[in-house]
């Protein structure tokens, strides 16, 4: 096992060691190409960690394929890291556990840190040596989908909503410039709202378990209970996601990727505001 969660220093430390790979996860690839950690590749969320014609997950072979051209095996320790506090990069990290990869870590922070500490980077791509992958059938214990979300609402499956509470309230839909929205505006019955940032300090690094503990637990969030969290279009939420459950150790939690762009344009299911 490695550590979910590793620092900058960390990764200075070690991110060129034998066995460990690097990979910048942004909405594109504009930031990367400004300049980035050494030996990182990068990957383009928009483009190669979706099927975009299906608004899906990367099937098995696309993981694989992936993978495999970022020169990373299934004995690889991947490290990921981005913009936008780690959002996409926390979504990459979900994605490749579904897939089974489990030698996968965050750096606390992301680009914003690496970048704010006066740290290196440079703007040489690598040419990694292609790898052979193997990925397991994606787990389904890590992802809900919309029917399991209904049922969720029927059964009073503890919901976190992560977006922003003018998002949760239905007062808009989706973060100003945003183009892939919903229908209608609001939040899925009984869900609560604990927006994604307050589990991050001004830099971008995750509080403290403790603090955490208190964030969750006092919005009722049960440790012991099965939960799903969403956003609008699962990349806030796979963040959350992480945080559950890799930093307080919540058993059974999913993130529902279709988010709010799903639930909210669903014909004849039950939205508060």
């Amino acid at each position: 096992m490695v550590e979910k969660l590793v620092t900058c220093d960390w990764v200075a430390e070690h991110g060129a060691d034998a066995g460990v790979r690097l990979v910048e996860v942004d909405v594109d690839t504009e930031a990367y190409a400004e300049g980035h950690v050494a030996g990182a590749v990068g990957w383009n969320w928009t483009t190669e960690l979706q099927d975009q014609r299906r608004r899906d997950i990367l099937s098995r072979e696309d993981v694989e394929a992936l993978l495999g051209r970022s020169g990373i095996a299934n004995d690889t320790h991947v490290v990921l890291y981005g913009d936008n506090n780690n959002w996409f990069a926390a979504y990459a990290l979900w994605q490749l556990e579904l897939y089974g990869h489990e030698k996968v870590s965050l750096m606390d922070g992301g680009r914003v840190k690496w970048l704010a500490e006066g740290r290196p980077t440079t703007t040489e791509v690598p040419e990694p040596e292609r790898a052979s992958y193997s990925a397991r059938e994606a787990d389904p214990a890590l992802r809900a989908k919309r029917d399991d979300v209904l049922s969720a609402v029927e059964a009073g499956t503890q919901l976190v909503d992560v977006r922003s509470p003018a998002e949760f309230s239905g007062e808009i839909i989706a973060p100003p410039g945003m183009s892939e929205t919903a229908q209608r505006g609001g939040h899925i019955p009984g869900a609560r709202n604990i927006p994604w940032a307050r589990a991050v300090g001004d830099d971008g690094t995750f509080r403290s378990a403790e603090d955490l503990r208190a964030l969750y637990g006092e919005a009722g969030v049960d440790h012991g209970e099965p939960t799903i969290v969403y956003c609008r279009i699962g990349e806030r939420s796979s963040h959350t996601w992480f945080v559950l459950r890799h930093l307080l150790g919540y058993g059974d939690v999913r993130n529902y990727d279709g988010s709010w762009t799903e639930y909210g344009s669903l014909i004849d299911v039950p939205i508060e505001r």
